[in-house]
């Protein structure tokens, strides 16, 4: 653990200074600092100077850094654990999200600086030993990053797993759009939803499900109002849905997030039969992909919120009704 700890606590350098987002592409540029090759290019083109130094920078001088690249290769390659109050604490005791057996802390590193991060723990489901399933899954720039897996000392619970994961200052999607003003722009939600369908692609390219397909359920990190591409989202909870063979439910007497049936985004199949693994694929994930765009063309409105008992929902969706085009959304989108 202590020098999984060493790498993970030099995470500094891991980390574009400008995207502040492990690199992907690293490259070296004429101030002699490293970037994310697709962040200084916009960054160059848009400014023609060091986001850092000021000093005059060119698109053509920019140079792979092959020492970057290998080190956060060797990173990925292996298996980090956190041992709570050791490597990592909570930022406080009061929790940012509770809720069906999910719990999620702000938390920060000791002694170190790093990337923000938070504790996701989930309770009632079969945990992995170990995050390679995460940290394969994480790799694409829009599904939030998991660290590892932490140790907590006084945590007896047999059927629980607490991973580490990057932190979305700007909260989830549902939250931003209840907090704006007014509807973003079209072609905000356009990149957007881009961002989210290329996630949910590389995850069905990787044969997982993920079964829950909701605004809540996409965290925002970089939000503008004006421009479309310096909008950053990323997915979650994409291995922790029932579609995913990763997990089973312990039973159904215990309310865990496996258990619980997201009625108002749900497929018709899934509502016809809930119980039955095999109805989440990836086409009820398009299905819940639509319900997703309508919740933010309405600017987060919960699905059919018109009807209060979700019986009645689920027997006008079986039953072929769809959700009306929003007010705000074109007829081309």
């Amino acid at each position: 653990m202590a020098d999984s700890f060493k790498a993970s606590s030099e995470f500094g350098f891991l980390l574009c200074p400008l995207t502040h987002q492990i690199f992907e592409d690293p490259v070296l540029a004429e101030d002699g600092q490293t970037y994310e090759r697709e962040g200084i290019v916009h960054h160059i083109q848009k400014n023609g100077t060091s986001p850092l130094t000021q000093q005059l920078l060119s698109v053509d001088q920019l140079r792979p850094n092959s020492i970057i690249k290998k080190i956060v290769n060797e990173f990925r390659s292996k298996h980090y654990y956190f041992k709570l109050d050791t490597h990592i604490k909570k930022k406080s005791r009061r929790a940012l999200f509770q809720a069906h057996g999910k719990t999620v802390w702000e938390a920060e590193w000791i002694g170190k600086d790093g990337p923000s991060i938070c504790l996701m723990k989930i309770n009632g489901i079969k945990a992995l030993k170990e995050a390679s399933f995460y940290e394969k899954m994480t790799r694409h720039p829009n599904i939030v990053k998991t660290y590892g897996i932490v140790d907590e000392p006084a945590n007896i619970t047999s059927h629980s797993i607490t991973l580490l994961q990057e932190y979305a200052s700007e909260g989830n999607l549902f939250e931003l759009l209840q907090d704006q003003p007014s509807m973003p722009n079209e072609h905000v939600l356009s990149e957007i939803f881009v961002q989210i369908s290329d996630a949910m692609v590389f995850l069905a390219h990787n044969q997982v499900v993920h079964g829950d397909l909701a605004c809540r359920n996409v965290l925002v990190f970089r939000y503008d109002a004006n421009e479309p591409k310096h909008n950053l989202v990323k997915l979650t909870d994409f291995g922790l849905s029932r579609g995913s063979s990763m997990y089973a439910p312990l039973g159904t007497a215990s309310t865990t997030t496996l258990t619980i049936v997201p009625i108002r985004y749900a497929a018709p199949e899934i509502l016809r039969n809930s119980n039955n693994k095999n109805s989440y694929t990836e086409k009820s994930d398009v299905f819940s992909m639509g319900v997703l765009m309508w919740e933010a063309y309405s600017k987060g409105e919960m699905p059919w919120s018109n009807i209060e008992n979700d019986n009645e929902v689920c027997q006008k969706v079986m039953n072929g009704e769809r959700l009306k085009q929003p007010s705000k959304c074109t007829d081309r989108m």
